[in-house]
């Protein structure tokens, strides 16, 4: 289980540890040795290793990379930077690592040596120290995000269905096209489809998602590929703690947990989270959404602070209301204040409360930068859209092939 996940890698870089070497090979030799085959390699610590941390690299066909860091962290490697990406995932030895990029780069064991050990003490650094500025102080350079060409987004948001549960405040269907929802065997295919082409992260979103029986299926075929999977829901299942165990069991990373203030079901599943804390000895990462409403406006830092007492791991917050977004970031500030960290680029769940053109980070109708590269979203039916409320049709996820879906996207 990935203790410090967050929605969406918050930190884009350049791997600058191996650079110098590669300039040396191209200045040298006329050019590197021919790339790694494109794959997603992935790499769980186990639960004995004192830092709980998943590691995911992406080998892109150019042969540079993109290694992943407990989902929050993205660096751009060059070529040789992600070979060593590579033998650091898979845990091979230093002493061949030296004496594999000595031989396919016509360079010595003591330089290829001296090259990993440096790459690997800055990984390991990023792993263990995860406020630590990797600008500052380990010489990695900021990365414009989504400047380079990928072959597939960070994360996919799977909206497994729309439907939500009685009581709720009912919301229209988001596209007009929607017509049915996939099975657990399609959506499965989805989830192999994802892997296939390098995505790391699964995000299961809705609707309710836990309204669909199958959801800890649904995971564990996840987990069995070695994704990183989240879950986007009310909560009100999740107070039940076993059935919160269950999907805890299945392999679940992380949560946001739409917080209704006034339904003690939503608070309860905060409570659950912490009561499988304390039993499995596990920094298991919450997050919760809340939503700034006329209604709510006079307790919502009242309501922040709650959140800040009940030991959530960050916070996403929202307003209804164009007319409220001063008071919106004055919340903000305090959230911050209260170490409560942002996160702003998670799909809320379609609902009456939250319109999703709101539910954005400016809070004036934009769509987030990212939708589209960053991440996608697949409807209950499998077609594929940009981000939640966009309404432009890439593709289905079933239906056609991955690169008519991506290359769709580039014409965005």
């Amino acid at each position: 289980m990935l203790a410090r996940a967050l929605a969406v890698p918050a930190r884009v870089l350049a791997g600058a540890g191996s650079m110098s070497l590669l300039d040396r090979i191209v200045s040298r030799r006329g050019g590197p040795a021919g790339p790694l085959e494109p794959a997603l390699y992935s790499y769980t610590a186990p639960p004995s290793h004192p830092f709980n941390y998943r590691l995911h690299l992406r080998v892109e066909p150019d042969g540079n990379g993109l290694l992943v860091v407990n989902a929050s962290t993205v660096l751009h490697l060059n070529q040789t930077a992600t070979e060593y990406a590579y033998h650091f995932v898979r845990l091979t030895p230093p002493d061949q690592v030296a004496e594999k990029i000595a031989k396919r780069y016509r360079v010595s064991k003591s330089r290829a040596a001296q090259d990993y050990s440096d790459f690997a003490k800055r990984i390991q650094a990023l792993i263990e120290t995860p406020d630590l500025d990797p600008v500052t102080y380990l010489d990695f350079e900021r990365h414009a995000p989504y400047t380079d060409a990928m072959s597939a987004p960070y994360r996919l948001d799977a909206a497994l269905t729309y439907k939500l549960p009685k009581g709720a405040p009912k919301a229209a269907t988001p596209t007009k096209r929607f017509t049915k929802e996939l099975t657990t065997e399609e959506w499965k295919k989805v989830i192999d489809k994802a892997r296939d082409v390098g995505i790391p992260h699964i995000l299961f979103t809705g609707g309710e998602p836990t309204l669909r029986p199958d959801l800890a299926e649904l995971l564990m075929h996840a987990e069995g590929h070695g994704l990183v999977t989240g879950v986007i829901t009310d909560g009100q299942k999740l107070a039940d703690t076993r059935y919160l165990k269950t999907l805890l069991d299945a392999g679940l990373d992380h949560a946001m947990i739409v917080l209704e203030p006034k339904n003690e079901q939503t608070w309860d599943s905060l409570a659950s989270f912490e009561y499988w804390k304390g039993v499995l000895n596990d920094d298991i990462f919450i997050a919760v959404h809340l939503t700034l409403t006329k209604q709510n406006a006079k307790e919502f830092n009242a309501l922040i602070d709650r959140l800040a007492e009940s030991g959530i791991s960050a916070i996403s917050l929202s307003t209804n209301s164009l007319s409220l977004n001063d008071k919106l970031q004055a919340a903000r500030d305090h959230a911050a204040a209260k170490d409560l960290p942002l996160v702003w680029d998670m799909p809320v769940p379609y609902s009456a409360l939250n319109p999703v053109n709101l539910e954005l980070e400016e809070g004036k109708g934009e769509h987030p930068v990212g939708a589209g590269k960053a991440w996608l979203y697949v409807e209950p039916d499998g077609d594929v859209l940009p981000g939640p409320g966009i309404n432009k049709k890439l593709g289905n996820m079933l239906k056609d092939d991955w690169k008519k879906i991506w290359g769709k996207k580039k014409k965005q």
